[in-house]
């Protein structure tokens, strides 16, 4: 095979190699001289392999390929689930993956000082929110209490960790340390559930050189478990909740083994999750295979945010060499809904968002914020300038390869204008957290500044 392919001009050619590549969908027009023009890119790397996590999140690499996004852009690829995020990371470094699903907070903490060093860069984000908080029933029978009840008898949501903080206490009174899960050292869940905590005055423990757990000062004791074995982690009582992404939590209700409390939407509402990383020196070597993968990523996770299509992205999701869990479980979040206590299902349809409200942009303030909480909890052990938080993420988060990207798409017809944004990388500030404090991107010293519980600048 040719390590340089190159689009074919002419529509009835088009055609022919889309139906030889399996592709799934016929174009309703002749291309255009100017589509062609914007569509003809020099694959330098054709055949690539990707790497995920059995994650719901993971959704854009599935539908990307099954779709047949990637074969349209001259790319043959093969995607591989991995048993843990250490190992995501390190393949993708070592070049054993060209690329992987991965926790936002890894491409973040390897270029800033935080575990294995590389330089990885990320052109596309992959999705907003699909996180939550589970606790197990016996600790929800003792939280239930402290929370209030609406009208219809159902627990008014979002629930604070204020409900969670006298189960805490009487833990510790009894000798018994409190101990909750996360999925990894620098995952969005780490994060999230920390500041779920402290948020209600419950310290989730501080980072030292010497303490690489994280639980100097810990009233709840966090430890790190791979997602697909957080339900079971649970059920053998080694831990009394978690927090991690679906279909994780929504197997806990299915199993009858525990409560989803509260999301992540609640916790940070429209909050980054997954990225896609790439080494820096794998799209300097291979400039137009990024782009053009992070073009089928962008139509899938277009694809993906048509609510016509999610019950189709169920089945393709619960296939074995993707996500692996039941349709029923998987439909429960990714169908616009999501159920807390068994029974109490509730309409959420920006539990997963894969498009709208900008979520594929790689925003620098979305990176930024990775860097405040690393700094916050001691990952980060040294106070750095304000400056240090633009420049570190500028080096990671890649929006010009996702502009490439994204206006050859509008050329070709296959996204509107008005889907890209015009930006400097950087959202407004917002207040939309679970204890409405105030994140600006271009202060980060201020709001690590503004909480109660961490390091002070």
């Amino acid at each position: 095979m040719k390590h340089v392919i190159k689009k074919v001009a002419f529509s009835f050619m088009a055609a022919m190699l889309l139906s030889a590549c399996g592709g799934k969908e016929k174009k309703a027009k002749e291309t255009s001289s100017e589509e062609v023009k914007a569509n003809s890119l020099e694959i330098e790397k054709p055949q690539l392999t990707f790497g995920f996590i059995k994650l719901t999140d993971m959704a854009p690499l599935a539908i990307a390929k099954e779709k047949g996004f990637f074969e349209e852009e001259g790319l043959y690829v093969s995607v591989e689930a991995q048993s843990n995020w250490k190992n995501v990371l390190d393949r993708v470094i070592d070049g054993q993956l060209d690329g992987s699903h991965m926790l936002a907070g890894q491409p973040i903490a390897a270029g800033a000082g935080f575990g294995r060093q590389a330089k990885l860069v990320t052109p596309f984000s992959m999705d907003l929110n699909g996180n939550a908080i589970t606790v197990s029933n016996d600790v929800w029978s003792k939280m239930k209490p402290n929370v209030p009840v609406g009208e219809d008898g159902n627990p008014v949501h979002p629930i604070k960790a204020d409900a969670l903080k006298p189960v805490v206490t009487e833990y510790k009174n009894s000798g018994k340390p409190f101990k909750m899960g996360m999925v990894f050292p620098v995952s969005t869940h780490n994060y999230e559930i920390r500041y779920w905590l402290a948020a209600a005055g419950i310290h989730p423990g501080m980072y030292t050189a010497e303490n690489v757990q994280g639980q100097i000062d810990a009233e709840v004791l966090l430890s790190v478990t791979p997602p697909p074995q957080m339900p079971a982690t649970l059920e053998s009582g080694t831990i009394y909740g978690y927090c991690v992404g679906e279909p994780w939590n929504q197997q806990a209700v299915f199993k009858g083994i525990g409560v989803p409390v509260v999301t992540n939407y609640d916790i940070w509402k429209n909050n980054p999750e997954k990225v896609f990383v790439m080494t820096e020196k794998f799209i300097e070597d291979n400039p137009n295979t990024a782009v053009a993968v992070t073009k089928a990523l962008i139509r899938a996770g277009k694809w993906l945010d048509d609510p016509a299509n999610r019950p189709e992205a169920v089945k393709i999701l619960s296939m074995s060499q993707y996500v692996g869990a039941p349709e029923e479980v998987l439909a429960n979040s990714m169908t616009g809904t999501f159920e807390f206590e068994k029974g109490d299902k509730r309409s959420m349809p920006d539990f997963n968002v894969f498009y709208k409200y900008n979520a594929t942009y790689p925003f620098y303030s979305d990176g930024i914020w990775f860097l405040t909480q690393m700094r916050r909890w001691g990952q980060i052990p040294d106070a750095k300038p304000a400056a240090w938080y633009e420049e570190t993420i500028k080096d990671i988060y890649r929006p010009d390869v996702w502009k490439k990207a994204a206006d050859l798409l509008v050329a070709e017809g296959k996204i509107p204008a008005t889907d890209v944004p015009t930006t400097d990388g950087y959202k407004p500030a917002t207040a939309d957290f679970i204890d409405g404090t105030t994140y600006d991107a271009k202060d980060p010293i201020g709001y690590i500044n503004s909480f109660a519980i961490g390091n002070k600048d």
